[in-house]
C-alpha cells in the first residue's frame, strides 16, 4: 500500500511539474501589450516595398543575410529596430507587413511601413512606389474596420486599441529625398529649415490626430537619427570621409526637437493618451563618439555598397558583404546593421540615459 502510495505520489508531482512548466511557458508567451503597429519608412519597412514598383527594396539578397527567413525587404543584415522591440516586448513572432497580414493575426498588430516614405507626399518619388504616411494612416484606418468586425464592435475594437503600442518614426526622407535634393524637389528653396520643420510637424501631428480618433492611447515617436553621418552623406559631402555633414544634422535637430515639444503639447491635450519621444539622434551620436564601447571599429562605411564609404548606392544583389558585421554601424549606404539596429531598440525600450526616451521609456508605456 505505502509502496503505491509513493508511486502515486511521484505521478503527482511530475503532472505538477509538467503544469507548472506549462503554466510557465504561456506566462512567458503572453506579451505585455495586446498588439504593435508600426509606422515608418525603410528603417523599419519589412516587406510592404516588395510587391511596389519601386527603387527602394531590399528583397534580395545579402539583405537578410543574418534572418532566420532570409530576404524578407528589410533593409538589413539582420533584425530592424521594430522587431527587436516587438521581442522586448514578449511578442513570440515579428509584426506581419500590411503586404501580406490577414486575418486574426491582425490582432497582434501590423507593420505599415514603406521604404521612400514620408510625411509629405512628394517625397521619395524619384524612386517609385512608395507607401506615405498619410498612406499608412488609411491603411490602419483599414485595418480597424476589420478589427471592428473580428471583435464585434466599436466599443471592443476601442477598449482593445486603446492597450496598444504604436511606434511612429518618419521624417528621414522627407530631408534625404526630399529637402536636400534639389535637382528634384523645390522645398529647399522654399523654406529655412526652421520653418520646414514646422511643416513637417503640422503635417506629421494631423496623421497623429488620426490614428487617435481610430483608437490610438499610446504612442511612441522616434526622433531622425545622425541623416548627415550615413554612409551616403559622408562619400557625398564629408571632406575626409568621416566628419559628419553638420548643415543636414542640424535641420535634422531642428526637426526633432519640434518634435519633443509636439510630445509635451499632446500629453497635456489628450489626458486620455500617452505619446513619448526617443532620441535615436543622441542615441546616435553617442554610439559614434565611442564606439568601441559598444563593440563597433567602423562607424563611417556601409559593410555592403559600392564607391567611397560603400555609401554610393545601396548593396548590389548578391553581392558579399563584410564578415565582420557586428562591428558595423551601418549595413548600406543609409541603414544601420542588426547590431546598430538594437542598441537604439534596447535604449528606446529601456533608456539608459535620461534624455534616451521623453517622459518615459517604451516599458514604462507599456506598464500603463
Amino acid at each position: 500500500m505505502a509502496k503505491e502510495l509513493r508511486k502515486m505520489g511521484v505521478q503527482v508531482s511530475v503532472l505538477v511539474l509538467v503544469l507548472l512548466n506549462f503554466w510557465c511557458k504561456a506566462a512567458e508567451a503572453e506579451p505585455q501589450v495586446p498588439c504593435y503597429f508600426i509606422f515608418g519608412d525603410s528603417l523599419v519597412d519589412n516587406g510592404n516595398n516588395n510587391q511596389l514598383q519601386s527603387l527602394a527594396r531590399a528583397n534580395y539578397m545579402p539583405y537578410g543575410v543574418d534572418f532566420p527567413e532570409g530576404p524578407t525587404g528589410r533593409f538589413s543584415n539582420g533584425k530592424t529596430t521594430v522587431d527587436v522591440v516587438a521581442e522586448l516586448l514578449g511578442f513570440d513572432d515579428y509584426i506581419p507587413p500590411y503586404a501580406t497580414a490577414r486575418g486574426r493575426d491582425i490582432l497582434r498588430g501590423v507593420n505599415y511601413a514603406s521604404a521612400a516614405a514620408g510625411i509629405r507626399e512628394e517625397t521619395g518619388r524619384q524612386l517609385g512606389g512608395r507607401i506615405s504616411f498619410s498612406g499608412q494612416v488609411k491603411n490602419y484606418q483599414d485595418t480597424v474596420s476589420q478589427v471592428v468586425n473580428l471583435l464585434g464592435d466599436e466599443d471592443s475594437a476601442a477598449q482593445y486599441l486603446s492597450k496598444c503600442i504604436y511606434s511612429i518614426g518618419l521624417g528621414s526622407n522627407d530631408y534625404l529625398n526630399n529637402y536636400f535634393m534639389p535637382q528634384y524637389y523645390s522645398t529647399g528653396n522654399q523654406y529655412t529649415p526652421d520653418q520646414y520643420a514646422d511643416v513637417l510637424i503640422e503635417q506629421y501631428t494631423e496623421q497623429l490626430k488620426i490614428l487617435y480618433d481610430n483608437g490610438a492611447r499610446r504612442m511612441v515617436l522616434f526622433g531622425l537619427g545622425q541623416i548627415g553621418c550615413s554612409p551616403n552623406e559622408l562619400a557625398q559631402n564629408s571632406q575626409d570621409g568621416s566628419t559628419c555633414v553638420q548643415k543636414i544634422n542640424s535641420a535634422n535637430q531642428i526637426f526633432n526637437n519640434r518634435l519633443k515639444s509636439l510630445v509635451t503639447t499632446l500629453n497635456s491635450n489628450t489626458p486620455d493618451a500617452r505619446f513619448i519621444y526617443v532620441d535615436s539622434f543622441g542615441i546616435f551620436q553617442d554610439i559614434i563618439s565611442r564606439p568601441s564601447a559598444f563593440g563597433f571599429s567602423v562607424t563611417n562605411a556601409g559593410c555592403c555598397g559600392v564607391g567611397r564609404n560603400n555609401g554610393q548606392i545601396t548593396c548590389l544583389p548578391l553581392q558579399t558583404p563584410c564578415q565582420n558585421r557586428d562591428e558595423y554601424l551601418f549595413w548600406d549606404a543609409f541603414h544601420p546593421t542588426e547590431a546598430g539596429n538594437a542598441i537604439v531598440a534596447r535604449r528606446a525600450y529601456s533608456a539608459q540615459s535620461a534624455t534616451d526616451a521623453y517622459p518615459i521609456d517604451i516599458r514604462r508605456l507599456a506598464l500603463l
